[in-house]
């Protein structure tokens, strides 16, 4: 494929988002919005020009890319003088093609459709038949060929009824562009140089303009304040999750249902209404996800579930595990095979054995459980002394007594029995009973007592 560069325009303030950040560092799903643009670009093209004008230190800052190329322009005179900017750096033997930063949804298979077409004509423009096409430029065309676009405060009222539309991305041969944009002149009602006047300068020296009309206009829809953004967004997450369905993924709802990030998963998943998947998230097979649960870059395995309004982040969860409802997995846990978290119970950074079940309000962090421990109610591991944590660790088979706090560092040995409401401070033996409270007369022979 002959060399293409990808012009990013990106250089609006975007006033209508009412936002301190320049409008392309908006975020939809889990990009900005020149992220999604970048993504295809990046993809396609082995040179990537970004024009950036408000908020350029903020833009470049954010990405930190080295491969990208950034752009200035200081004064916004319109898109014609915009691209004029990235021209210094291109070769005329290449394809320039022009896309906006505010448009993130184009798909890299429209624009593979779009850039081949130029070899053959020079000049190739994406389009798209809207039933209302009110505010955007009309693609006049003559025997079906385009001889112009018009925009709307210069169109007549004749042409003010068509309703194919310009989308603003273009590829054109890059030394074409070069000789079109040095003739671009501002005569027009808003006194900016129109990126859209070299096609009637096109065909004005012979050329045959191709086209692509892209059916779905989400794909070419841009992004000027938070409606338009929501409702992207929502055709982003449509999409996502019809795809999923094809591949076997049970939605209970897809319209609520978000996806933002990569998701995988095993066969006959279910997820529930209201469920956020963040980052990267892997599902095992037959799991069930209810409702209200927001899951975070997190490994699940097979025949887990994960009860309502859960949250679960940076972790993995062993098979057969069930979660929840109201548990709050933090992250740097394991969650090991057939473990039960219940309802209100927190673990930060820690593993827990196979078996091991915490089934009520409490708080394990930084802690290495074994297998078949049963924690009671109540219980924490008192991890933080003030100025440093402290791990905790629990030897297969203990039994920890309700509203017990264990204070780390400590070891509680395999098979031991901690007694219900006792403050651990010391390592406590393993196939032993050990409490701190007063001594009662039913204790016997091998307790251990802290007093």
């Amino acid at each position: 494929m002959e060399h293409i560069n990808a012009i990013i325009l990106a250089a609006g303030k975007g006033s209508r988002m009412n936002a301190a950040k320049p409008k392309v560092l908006q975020v939809l799903s889990d990009k900005t919005l020149l992220g999604h643009v970048l993504t295809q670009a990046q993809a396609l093209c082995s040179q990537v020009f970004v024009v950036v004008g408000f908020g350029g230190d903020q833009v470049r800052h954010f990405f930190k890319d080295d491969s990208i190329h950034w752009v200035g322009q200081a004064e916004q005179l319109g898109t014609g003088h915009a691209v004029q900017q990235a021209m210094p750096h291109i070769d005329d033997d290449s394809i320039s093609l022009v896309l906006y930063g505010d448009v993130p949804l184009i798909e890299q298979s429209t624009l593979e459709k779009l850039t081949a077409q130029v070899q053959k004509s020079g000049v190739a423009l994406l389009s798209v038949i809207l039933e209302n096409p009110t505010g955007y430029g009309r693609i006049i065309r003559q025997n079906n060929q385009i001889q112009a676009i018009v925009e709307q405060k210069d169109a007549s009222i004749e042409q003010l009824k068509i309703c194919e539309v310009n989308t603003g991305v273009m590829a054109v041969d890059s030394g074409l562009l070069r000789s079109y944009l040095s003739k671009l002149d501002s005569n027009n009602t808003q006194g900016e140089f129109y990126l859209t006047d070299i096609i009637a300068m096109a065909v004005g020296t012979g050329k045959t303009i191709a086209s692509v009309i892209v059916e779905n206009e989400c794909e070419v829809a841009g992004v000027n304040d938070k409606i338009q953004l929501a409702t992207l967004e929502r055709a982003f997450q449509k999409n996502q999750a019809s795809q999923f369905m094809q591949q076997g993924l049970m939605l209970r709802d897809p319209a609520r249902f978000d996806c933002r990030g990569n998701l995988s998963f095993g066969q006959d998943c279910e997820i529930d209404v209201n469920v956020v998947l963040e980052g990267d998230v892997s599902i095992g097979n037959n799991t069930t996800i209810a409702p209200n649960c927001i899951i975070r870059n997190t490994k699940i395995g097979d025949n887990v579930v994960i009860l309502p309004n859960s949250l679960i982040e940076d972790a993995v969860i062993g098979d057969g595990a069930f979660i929840g409802p109201f548990a709050r997995i933090r992250p740097e846990s394991k969650i090991g095979n057939n473990v039960k978290i219940g309802n209100f119970v927190e673990v930060k950074k820690s593993t827990i054995g196979k078996g091991s079940k915490i089934s009520h309000l409490s708080y394990v962090g930084d802690t290495v459980m074994g297998e078949e421990v049963n924690i009671g109610a109540g219980v924490i591991t008192c991890n933080y002394d003030g100025v440093n944590k402290h791990q905790t660790t629990i030897g297969d088979g203990a039994f920890i007594g309700s509203d017990t706090q264990l204070v780390a560092p400590v070891v509680i040995g395999k098979n031991a029995l901690i007694g219900a409401g006792s403050t651990i401070t010391k390592n406590a033996p393993d196939n032993a009973l050990t409490l701190s409270r007063a001594k009662q007369s039913s204790l016997k022979k091998g307790i251990k007592n802290h007093d």
